[in-house]
């Protein structure tokens, strides 16, 4: 087992915690923004552009990059944080999200350095996804596909199709995740539409499926580091919080797309200030 050192998970956390700090702050200047979904999935974003993927942000279109798609699209904030602190583009660039011709629209679009897939339109991406895992395949490539779903997009028909479809082809280059936080914009997921038992579901797909506590920086680099190719793909069920980080927003679904008022905003900073501040102390 490939065991982090400490410190290693150290920094990739402060990445984390510093991508939460900027997204709140480009959700507040917008005024919109989905909130608690893009900060449960924060870690799992960090530690895919961080430790796991393969890429070159100077050549977003390298050939033989690992491939990411954001299937739940609405949660674009962190994601568009993650990409300039990985130097896709420059951090001013943030400050742009929500004015009249910005780049960074609501949701992702390929305009953006480092996106692949215009999403949001829920379903569509794990289809995609597997379209990239298979072309890998027939050209004989080595790249990855990773695929971050949500919770409640699991209600989606054209999940299931592409579910089997990676199946029937054998695509252990397919790497998909599903933030389970528990909660969608109509309240929780198992009031909306039954989802468990989902391992089960997802086994009986024919996927290799690992779960792990996804707001867990050790735990990801762990599941990550294991994973090995198996003859089919690899679901990660992620058990996260929705809101992670802002002790007000967390498992609370009116933060699903919620914009803090002046002083939410700065209770919320105060609270990533403080684990940013410990995460710097030498130890």
């Amino acid at each position: 087992m490939n065991h982090q050192q400490p410190d290693s998970i150290r920094r990739l956390r402060l990445k984390a915690e510093e991508i939460r700090r900027r997204c709140l702050q480009v959700i507040f200047n917008a005024k919109a923004g989905h909130t608690g979904g893009s900060l449960s999935a924060t870690d799992i974003l960090t530690v895919l552009y961080f430790h796991a993927m393969r890429y070159r942000s100077d050549q977003p279109d390298w050939p033989d990059r690992d491939r990411f798609i954001l299937s739940k699209g609405h949660s674009v904030e962190s994601f568009y944080c993650t990409l300039a602190k990985a130097n896709f583009f420059p951090d001013s660039w943030l400050d742009t999200y929500g004015t009249f011709q910005s780049i960074l629209a609501g949701h992702p679009t390929r305009k953006v350095p480092g996106i692949e897939l215009n999403s949001g339109a829920l379903g569509h991406g794990l289809s995609v996804g597997v379209g990239m895992a298979l072309a890998a395949k027939m050209d004989a490539k080595s790249y990855r596909t990773f695929v971050l779903m949500g919770d409640g997009e699991q209600g989606e028909g054209s999940v299931y199709e592409a579910a089997m479809t990676a199946s029937h082809y054998h695509l252990d280059n397919l790497i998909a995740f599903i933030d389970r936080n528990g909660l969608q914009i109509s309240g929780p997921t198992e009031s909306v539409m039954t989802l468990e038992p989902m391992r089960q579901r997802w086994e009986s797909l024919g996927w290799d499926v690992k779960e792990v506590d996804g707001n867990d920086m050790a735990a990801l680099v762990d599941c990550l580091d294991n994973w090995q190719p198996v003859g089919k793909p690899t679901m990660i069920i992620a058990h996260t919080t929705k809101g992670k980080g802002v002790s007000y927003m967390e498992n609370v679904a009116s933060w699903h797309h919620g914009v803090p008022t002046n002083e939410q905003l700065a209770l919320a900073l105060s609270e990533i200030d403080a684990r940013i501040q410990t995460l710097t102390e030498k130890p």
